[in-house]
């Protein structure tokens, strides 16, 4: 699996960030090739993408989530990714937004793609579309303040979590 890491500073309170980050289905909205993300629940969503010029979907676990620090998830089949999305306050009106991203490129093109940067670049282009979002309106258009915790018990071997 591939790893990716990027971090962005975002002129906009911690709580304000965190809160957008949690309304999964404006990703498109800043997200390239992200059609489609619907909230199946508390702690599943389904994706839909074009991963290079192919249109895939898939399910994605909640993994962990707690308000005004992180969001962990996995894939559950189709598309293998996972990782975390960490908030750390810089000051009142300033966060640090770091991304983790884990994925298995799934044939030789997507492969070929990592190799020359392509994902990690798409990486870094989204934060930088979500900061413009979010700085723009200057408050986020809906919030989940849940806390969610995978036990041990429920954990499927999640390919892509990192920190396992």
């Amino acid at each position: 699996m591939a790893t990716i890491g990027k971090s962005i500073e975002v002129d906009v309170p911690l709580t304000t960030v965190y809160n957008q980050w949690t309304q999964f289905e404006e990703f498109p909205a800043f997200m390239e090739g992200v059609q489609e993300v619907k909230q199946m629940g508390d702690e599943r969503l389904y994706w839909r993408a074009e991963i290079a010029g192919v249109e895939k979907g898939w399910y994605a676990k909640i993994a962990e989530q707690v308000p005004d620090q992180l969001v962990a998830w996995y894939s559950e089949g189709g598309a293998a990714n996972g990782g975390e999305v960490a908030f750390q306050a810089i000051d009142d009106s300033k966060t640090l937004v770091t991304l983790t991203l884990t994925y298995e490129p799934d044939d030789i093109v997507e492969a070929v793609g990592d190799k020359l940067g392509f994902v990690s670049r798409r990486v870094e282009g989204d934060l930088n579309r979500f900061k413009e979002f979010i700085e723009l309106r200057g408050e986020e258009t809906g919030a989940w303040r849940g806390k969610i915790e995978e036990s041990q018990r429920d954990r499927v071997v999640p390919r892509g979590r990192l920190g396992q």
